[in-house]
């Protein structure tokens, strides 16, 4: 429980400090919105780092290498906690937003950071919003930020991926950006399989090969979500 209120206690702390800190990336994000964002990005993970050493988590990171440098990525991969996003958004190098759930927008402190690091929250009962969310994603790659993407639309903890939703991968076939694979393994049991206990782990997050839909079979391209699915299942399988 120590660690529980550590993290609980650093939040509020983290709220009181933003309230100046909204101020001065406003005033940057008037001359440059992607100064904004990169700020705002480089505050969210110092943030998410004090909450990963609250938690004890340490971090595994594989094949970073293999992230172009060059131009924006849709990554993509298996959902398994809460602590997916703090994990894998503290290895990301370039400017980097990420689909969330609808009811993210609704909480407080956090939905602002989210929405200046261009995040995009995803209405999963709504088709038309859901449309609107992807274009939206489109525009973000064409104006050189990446984006963070779990297809499977909710956590899986028993280590079973749920079949990937394929609207997502359109943000790739209609931009052409590579889709960079992420196989994430024990971030829940870092709190999900213990509420309300947080307990020290040691979590995997790998990288993958880059997948260009350019030189996909057609084939591929038509079941891409589960090409780029079965690509993570291999990973995931690689000790």
């Amino acid at each position: 429980m120590i660690r529980f209120l550590c993290i609980i206690l650093f939040l509020l702390l983290f709220s009181i400090i933003s309230l100046p800190m909204y101020l001065i990336v406003n005033i940057i994000g008037h001359f440059s919105p992607m100064k904004k964002a990169k700020i705002s990005q480089s505050f969210v993970v110092w943030g998410f780092k004090m909450v990963l050493f609250a938690s004890g988590t340490t971090l595994k990171a594989e094949g970073q290498e293999n992230v172009p440098k060059d131009t924006p990525v849709l990554y993509v991969a298996n959902h398994r906690s809460y602590y997916d996003i703090p994990t894998c958004y503290t290895l990301v190098k370039n400017n980097t937003g990420f689909v969330s759930k609808k009811e993210m927008e609704k909480v407080p402190c956090i939905s602002r950071w989210m929405r200046y690091i261009n995040c995009q929250f995803l209405d999963r009962e709504n088709v038309r919003e859901g449309l609107k969310t992807i274009l939206n994603c489109i525009e973000l790659i064409k104006s050189g930020t990446s984006i963070f993407l779990f297809p499977e639309g909710t956590r899986s903890l028993n280590g079973e991926m749920i079949p990937f939703k394929e609207g997502g991968f359109k943000i790739a076939t209609k931009t052409g950006c590579p889709i960079v694979p992420v196989a994430i393994e024990n971030t829940e049991n870092i709190f999900e399989t213990h509420i309300p206990k947080v307990k020290r782990q040691t979590v995997s997050v790998r990288f993958g090969a880059p997948i260009f839909v350019s030189e996909l079979t057609p084939a591929e391209k038509k079941r891409l979500g589960t090409t780029v699915q079965e690509q993570i299942r291999t990973m995931l399988n690689e000790k």
